[in-house]
């Protein structure tokens, strides 16, 4: 030790105290000397620190890394189908979250176990095979979580954002394990990777339908007692029937209301003319020609005594007398008569009336019909309104039918396609392709470079604290400047200690 390591100070104005005691003051320069005296405790703590950390170094064993990449596109295990309805169906995730799904696919503990399990826990990892022969059920299970675990260590699955590549890494001290767990990591995970994206539902289907068949089946066996209770066969076709009767009735009922007063019209038009047609008619006469014959033969007889007498004897005048005489009678009509004349009924007095007889009639079948279309009417009516009152509870079974329906028919569909969709991905990962399988590689991995310079800088570090430590723990004023700042009084002179 220096004789300047402590230092006493006595003020002009106050006698000097043997056990003063106070926090002393540092300055920068003084923790070069300061740590400089303490550079034997320094070295030593270095010196441990490192000699530690370097046989640790030299117990690490080289690894080897084993890489593999995978790229990942969309398939039909993530569209999306509703197990009903149809909303949301055919979306589909975005390229990270699918990445995502995969990765921790690849990560899962199920998967490595198969891993293990295939290739070997005493190939893998012998040190734990030893111990797993040997041990009870629940040890075997710990040491397999154990393995699992080491593995999950070991390995490392990542992937870059936006980025459908999906990298795996395997570190084994051995190079060609670290490949072959690699490759069959890879191989278990396109199987595994199938019983986790696609789910057996056809079960879940075929239990749907198979419920919504006896469902289906009470509601059919509702909706016939509905029809026989109501002694209906076909409710929609007999409504509509019922419907288009009343229609067709009321039409003729407004037909025969038209007519009916048509042939009313017609039957007082038909009184009118009979009063003023007589039911007799002439039915023939035959008119008296004697006068013309009597006037032909009175012309033949002048014109003989024409041929006898002259023309001025009294004879022809005597003839002409009796011809002008007869004509100017004839011309008057004093000659004219009927020889007979026979009378007979009236054909239009006679149609007259047959006519009001029958328009009689027809306005008597009219009425009648009237009658039986009121009737008629009545009858579609009421049973119109039974329908209507029977339609809440028709509609409300035909809607459970018809739902019913659609769900056995649409469960049927989804199982059938679900089926054939496990099928199709049971045997094939189109999606999924591996771009580049591991290989053994020459260059190892070792962390005694990094424990090395940790361990350095480590001792470094504790040995700084180490010294400031007893640098500071140890008593007195060590340094003048020190002194000079602690007390804020002059140093005028300085003594060192001497050893016992």
């Amino acid at each position: 030790m220096s004789t300047q390591s402590a230092w006493r100070t006595v003020p002009h104005d106050q006698p000097a105290r043997a056990d003063w005691a106070g926090r002393p003051r540092y300055a920068p320069s003084d923790f070069i000397t300061l740590l400089w005296r303490e550079r034997g405790l320094m070295l030593v703590v270095f010196a441990l620190i490192c000699l530690a950390g370097l046989g640790f170094a030299l117990t690490l064993k080289k690894s080897y890394p084993a890489t593999s990449s995978i790229l990942i596109q969309l398939g039909q295990e993530y569209v999306y189908e509703p197990r009903a309805g149809d909303a949301g169906r055919g979306a589909v995730p975005d390229t990270d979250s699918l990445v995502q799904s995969e990765v921790e696919i690849l990560q899962s503990g199920e998967l490595r176990e198969r891993v293990i399990r295939r290739i070997g826990l005493g190939v893998v990892y012998p040190d734990l095979a030893s111990k797993y022969a040997g041990a009870s059920p629940a040890d075997k299970a710990l040491i397999m979580s154990k393995a699992i675990d080491a593995m999950g260590k070991n390995l490392t699955v990542g992937s870059a954002p936006d980025n459908p590549v999906v990298r795996v890494s395997f570190e084994h001290d051995d190079p060609v394990m670290a490949a072959r767990v690699v490759n069959t990591l890879l191989e278990e995970y396109l199987i595994y990777r199938r019983s986790v994206l696609i789910h057996p539902t056809s079960p879940v289907f075929e239990r749907q339908r198979v419920m919504f068949e006896d469902q289906l089946d009470k509601a059919d066996a509702a909706y016939q007692d509905f029809l026989a209770s109501n002694d209906i066969g076909d409710f929609n076709a007999q409504k509509t029937a019922a419907t288009q009767l009343i229609g067709q009735i009321e039409a003729q009922r407004y037909a025969a209301e038209v007519t009916l007063q048509d042939r009313q019209a017609r039957l007082a038009a038909l009184d009118s003319q009979l009063t003023q047609i007589a039911p007799e008619i002439g039915l023939y006469r035959d008119i008296d020609a004697t006068a013309a014959t009597r006037l032909a033969a009175m012309r033949v007889q002048r014109e003989e005594l024409l041929s006898r007498y002259r023309a001025d004897a009294d004879p022809v005048r005597d003839i002409d007398a009796q011809i002008a005489q007869l004509e100017a009678g004839m011309t008057a009509g004093r000659t004219a008569g009927d020889s007979a004349r026979r009378m007979g009924v009236n054909p239009v007095h006679q149609t007259l009336q047959t006519e009001r007889i029958q328009t009689t009639a027809e306005i008597a079948a009219l009425r009648q019909s009237l009658v039986a279309y009121t009737a008629q009417s009545a009858k579609a009516t009421d049973q119109l309104q039974r329908l209507a009152a029977l339609e809440p509870q028709f509609q409300a079974l035909t809607m459970d039918r018809d739902v019913l329906q659609t769900s056995v028919r649409d469960f049927t569909v989804r199982e059938r396609q679900d089926e054939a969709a496990r099928q199709i991905a049971s045997e094939t990962n189109d999606n999924i392709r591996i771009v580049d399988r591991a290989t053994p590689t020459t260059k190892g991995k070792s962390l005694r470079k990094p424990v090395v310079v940790l361990a350095f800088l480590f001792g470094l570090f504790s040995a700084l604290c180490a010294g400031l430590v007893r640098m500071f723990l140890r008593p007195g004023l060590p340094t003048r400047a020190s002194a000079q700042r602690t007390l804020d009084l002059p140093v005028l002179g300085t003594a060192g200690f001497k050893s016992r």
